[in-house]
C-alpha cells in the first residue's frame, strides 16, 4: 500500500515538468502575438514631382583654344641653327622665331649675281650689234635679214638678263626664308623642332595662337549633332572656376564626322574675358527640345526590378510604397530625366531604394507629413 507522502514525493517532478511546459507555451504565445502586432515603419526621404518640361540638357566638355592657331614652318629646307622662342612666349609681327643655316642660299645669291652681270654684258654687246646693223641697213650695206637677226639677238639677250634678275631675287628671298618670323601677335603654344634638327620646307616648327577671339572645341556624337546649329546659344562653365559662367554661341559645325571617333567637331565662340585662358577645360551646356514632357528625379531614386527601371512612389493615403515602371530619357549632372511613369504631385523615394518592398509602410519627413495632414 502506497502512502500519501510517498505519492506526493513521486508526483512532485511531474508537477514541476508540467509547470515549465505551461510557462513555455504561455511565453511562446505572447511572443507570437507580439510579432504579429508589431509592424516595421521605415523613415524615407522623398522628392515631389513638379511640373514637367519639354527641354533637356546636353553636356559636353572641351578645351579652350584660339580661334586662329598657326603652325609655322620654314619655306625652305635646312638645318636649324637657332630657336629664339619658348612655349608661352608672347610674340608680335616680325619677331624672330627660329633660324636655319643659310650658307647654301647665300652661295646661290652670289651665283645669281654673277649670272646677272654676265647677262648684262651680253645685253650691252647685243645692243651695240643691233645699232650697227641698223646703221648699215640705213646705208644699204646690210640686208633686211641681217637687220632683223641683230634685233632678235638683242631681244634674246634682254630676256636672259631679266631671267637672271629674277633668279637673283629668288635667291635673295631664300636667304630671307632662312629666318622664321611671326606674322601676327600671339602666344607660342608648341615647339615641334629644335636646334640641330634638319627640317623640310613647310615642316611645322612653332605653333602660335593668334591674339583675339577664343573658343571651345567639343566632340558631339552623331545622334545629337542635329541639335547643334550655327548661332545656337549655349552656357559655358569652367572647371577651374565654378563661378565663371559665360554665354557662348555655336560658330562652326564640322561637315563630316571624324573617321576614328565618329564624332563631329563643334566650335563654340566665347566673349572676351581675361579670366579665360588657353588650354582651360570647359563644359558646354545646351538646352534642346525633347519633343516630349520630361520630369527630373535624383539618380539615387532610380532602381531596377526584374530588369526594368522603376521608382518607389509613396501612396499618400496610407504612406505605403509601390513600385512604378518609368522610361528614362537621359542622365544629366543633377539626376535623371524621365518621360513616362510619373505625374506632378507624386512622392518618389529619393534614398534607400534598396530597402523598399511592395506595400512597405514608411514614415515621411515631418514637413511632408504636416503638409499631407493640412491637405
Amino acid at each position: 500500500m502506497i502512502s500519501f507522502k510517498t505519492f506526493n514525493a513521486n508526483l512532485r517532478p511531474l508537477a514541476s515538468l508540467a509547470l515549465v511546459t505551461l510557462l513555455g507555451v504561455g511565453l511562446s504565445a505572447c511572443s507570437e502575438a507580439k510579432t504579429e502586432t508589431i509592424e516595421a515603419i521605415r523613415p524615407v526621404k522623398v522628392v515631389e514631382i513638379l511640373g514637367a518640361g519639354k527641354t533637356r540638357e546636353l553636356d559636353y566638355s572641351g578645351v579652350v583654344k584660339a580661334r586662329t592657331e598657326m603652325n609655322l614652318g620654314f619655306r625652305v629646307a635646312g638645318k636649324i641653327t637657332e630657336r629664339a622662342v619658348n612655349i608661352g612666349d608672347k610674340v608680335k609681327p616680325g619677331d624672330l622665331l627660329a633660324r636655319i643655316d643659310a650658307t647654301d642660299y647665300q652661295l646661290g645669291v652670289s651665283t645669281a649675281e654673277a649670272n646677272l652681270q654676265a647677262a648684262e654684258k651680253q645685253v650691252e654687246t647685243a645692243r651695240l650689234s643691233d645699232e650697227r646693223a641698223a646703221q648699215l641697213y640705213d646705208k644699204k650695206f646690210a640686208s633686211q635679214a641681217q637687220r632683223e637677226q641683230a634685233a632678235l639677238v638683242y631681244k634674246q639677250a634682254s630676256s636672259q638678263r631679266d631671267a637672271a634678275l629674277s633668279s637673283l631675287r629668288q635667291a635673295r628671298n631664300q636667304v630671307g626664308y632662312a629666318e622664321l618670323r611671326a606674322d601676327q601677335s600671339g602666344i607660342v603654344t608648341s615647339v615641334s623642332a629644335d636646334t640641330g634638327q634638319v627640317v623640310g620646307a613647310g615642316t611645322p616648327v612653332v605653333a602660335v595662337a593668334v591674339d583675339g577671339d577664343k573658343e571651345v572645341q567639343i566632340a558631339v556624337p552623331e545622334l545629337e549633332i542635329a541639335q547643334f546649329q550655327q548661332g545656337k546659344p549655349v552656357k559655358v562653365s569652367f572647371w577651374s572656376d565654378a563661378k565663371l559662367v559665360l554665354d557662348g554661341k555655336v560658330r562652326e559645325v564640322a561637315g563630316s564626322a571624324d573617321p576614328q571617333s565618329r564624332t563631329f567637331s563643334v566650335r563654340v565662340s566665347l566673349p572676351d574675358d581675361a579670366r579665360v585662358l588657353l588650354g582651360m577645360t570647359a563644359g558646354i551646356q545646351a538646352s534642346v527640345d525633347s519633343g516630349e514632357k520630361l520630369v527630373s528625379i535624383p539618380l539615387s531614386a532610380l532602381a531596377k526590378q526584374q530588369g526594368k527601371q522603376i521608382v518607389w512612389v509613396v501612396e499618400q493615403g496610407d504612406d505605403t510604397v509601390h513600385a512604378r515602371d518609368i522610361k528614362v530619357a537621359d542622365f544629366v549632372d543633377d539626376g535623371v530625366q524621365v518621360t513616362e511613369g510619373l505625374r506632378p504631385g507624386d512622392l518618389v523615394v529619393a534614398a534607400g531604394t534598396q530597402f523598399m518592398t511592395e506595400n512597405l509602410k514608411v514614415r515621411l519627413p515631418e514637413q511632408r507629413a504636416a503638409a499631407n495632414a493640412a491637405n
